[in-house]
Formats: structure tokens, C-alpha cells, sequence
């Protein structure tokens, strides 16, 4: 599970990389002391042995939303909810699975991509009493 873990972080900072590098911007929202960082990606990324421990279907028409909270520098438990709309608006449920090991907690879901589309997530993380909502909207596409 260490490698997960690596991997996901990995991942999420490459992919604030490459938004910051597009966007002028990274992918994180700070909502008082906590700050919700959040990326996604097409699952072939994710090596064979990643996935299984993870639990994770590895496709091409498979993406995956991973989502971390922090607080004053620490991973932070949540509850993690969210949907992904197509161009149609066709709204799926993402049903996020919590990943918790030794200094770190991500919580991953996965939506289908059939095909290059621009899809918009919202996403709600609660923390205690309060629930804070991320709207975003990403290009997706099937991978190799």
C-alpha cells in the first residue's frame, strides 16, 4: 500500500505541476485551515499491482478523481462525496473508497471516459459539521 500512496501523491503533484504550468494555478481549494487538493487522471497511469491493491479497475475507459484534505500540514479524515456531469448533463455519483496509510489519507473514486468530452465535477468534503463543495470542470480522455 506504501506504493499507492507514493503513486497517488506523485500523481496529484505532477498533475498541480501541469495545472499551475496551464492555469497559473494549482488544484487545491482552501476552505479556512483546511485545504482540499484534488486531481484526476486516466487509470492505465496506475501500474497493475497499484490498481489491485487498490482496488481499482485499470481500463482506458476508466478515470480516477483522488482527493486529499489537509490540515496545518496533516492529512485530515473526511467525508467524501461528489458527482461527474457530461456534456449532456447527465449526472453519475462518484463513490469515493477512503486509502489511509502511514502519514498520508486519499480518498479515490473512479467515472467512466468513453470518449474525449469536457466533464464537471462537484465535489463535497466534509469535515466535522462542515461541508465544503469544489465545482470544477475537467477535459477528459480514454486513454491508451
Amino acid at each position: 500500500m506504501g506504493r499507492l500512496a507514493l503513486f497517488l501523491l506523485t500523481a496529484c503533484l505532477s498533475v498541480s505541476a501541469m495545472a499551475a504550468e496551464a492555469i497559473k494555478g494549482e488544484r487545491q481549494e482552501t476552505f479556512g485551515d483546511v485545504t482540499v487538493h484534488y486531481n484526476t487522471f486516466n487509470s492505465t497511469y496506475l501500474t497493475p499491482d497499484i490498481a489491485k491493491n487498490a482496488e481499482l479497475i485499470r481500463s482506458k475507459n476508466q478515470g480516477v478523481i483522488n482527493v486529499s484534505v489537509i490540515k496545518a500540514g496533516k492529512p485530515l479524515t473526511a467525508s467524501v462525496t461528489g458527482t461527474v456531469k457530461d456534456l449532456t448533463s447527465q449526472s453519475l455519483p462518484l463513490k469515493f473508497k477512503q486509502i489511509t496509510e502511514t502519514g498520508a489519507v486519499y480518498y479515490i473514486a473512479q467515472f467512466p471516459v468513453d470518449q474525449q468530452e469536457v466533464r464537471t465535477f462537484e465535489i463535497k468534503v466534509q469535515t466535522g459539521d462542515k461541508i465544503n463543495t469544489i465545482n470544477f470542470n475537467q477535459e477528459l480522455f480514454p486513454g491508451e
